[in-house]
């Protein structure tokens, strides 16, 4: 970098070349290459449905499940070990989601575990996050395994997934009523109909994500866990798990998941971009 006594030494029409050409020759340098995963940016569908009303709605539905656990004496106390260390495991994971979605800063976190059968676990918009005890008990996760789970979760969140849902529902269901603005694509739907789904119109327990969404949640799943400490590869061995456990499931064409050997493709490929985070 030119100082400015530099600057002061070079005759006048030189120092103002210097001076006009320097800006110019910084913006061409090219820009720092991001370490980890590329998946793009978020859906502009998410931008359908207000951000603030998902998480509020949200909240609701995920005090509501609590409430039906603590009824029926399901819901870990916080002396639990599991759920001790999921919040352990979490506390980890949460500091890396920041640079993924600038709204997870504001976001009321939570950590909380259900005793289920299920082999399941979710992230829910703003932070909300289950496992039931079936996943870590059925398929004994290790403590990398289940950083993978919750931050595979914590992606789908991060990256919108759900209002991304909604936004093309929205435009679905829509269709009909907006006619011809329609044509004008995503910049031009009713707002009563995006804000109908965001106040409560979608069960953001059960929605469903599209097997893109699925693939991308396990790379920047993977991602997290690596920059939190937790070793990758057990992306890997979790996937085993899961498919010797959904033996007898259906097929990967048949079904909005991607394939267990897919997913353990994907991630191996992925590997070489996260090992060095993990490393760190």
């Amino acid at each position: 970098m030119l100082k400015r006594e530099t600057l002061k030494l070079l005759p006048q029409p030189r120092r103002w070349l210097v001076c006009a050409l320097l800006p110019l020759a910084l913006h061409t340098l090219p820009a720092l290459a991001r370490e980890g995963v590329e998946v793009g940016k978020n859906s502009a569908f998410s931008k359908l449905v207000p951000a603030d009303e998902v998480e509020n709605s949200a909240g609701q539905q995920y005090s509501q499940l609590l409430a039906q656990a603590r009824a029926k004496h399901a819901l870990a106390p916080p002396e639990h070990p599991q759920l001790q260390r999921l919040r352990a495991i979490a506390r980890k994971i949460i500091p890396h989601a920041l640079s993924w979605n600038p709204r997870a800063r504001d976001w009321q976190w939570e950590v909380n575990l259900i005793g289920s059968s299920q082999i399941n676990a979710f992230c829910m918009p703003g932070g909300k996050i289950a496992f039931y005890s079936g996943i870590l008990d059925k398929l004994q996760l290790s403590d990398d395994e289940v950083a993978m789970v919750m931050g595979h979760e914590v992606a789908h969140a991060l990256r919108e997934h759900a209002r991304e849902r909604m936004g093309k529902s929205a435009v679905t269901h829509g269709a009909a009523r907006i006619g011809g603005v329609l044509a004008a694509g995503i910049f031009g739907i009713d707002p009563r109909l995006t804000d109908t789904l965001a106040r409560g119109g979608a069960n953001l327990l059960t929605l469903e994500f599209s097997r893109e969404d699925e693939s991308e949640a396990d790379l920047v799943g993977m991602e997290l866990a690596a920059r939190a400490g937790f070793d990758p590869r057990a992306g890997v061995t979790l996937w085993q798990k899961m498919s010797a456990a959904n033996k007898g499931g259906p097929p990967q064409w048949l079904s909005t998941h991607p394939s267990g050997k897919t997913r353990i493709a994907d991630i191996e490929k992925n590997l070489p971009k996260v090992l060095p985070l993990y490393r760190q």
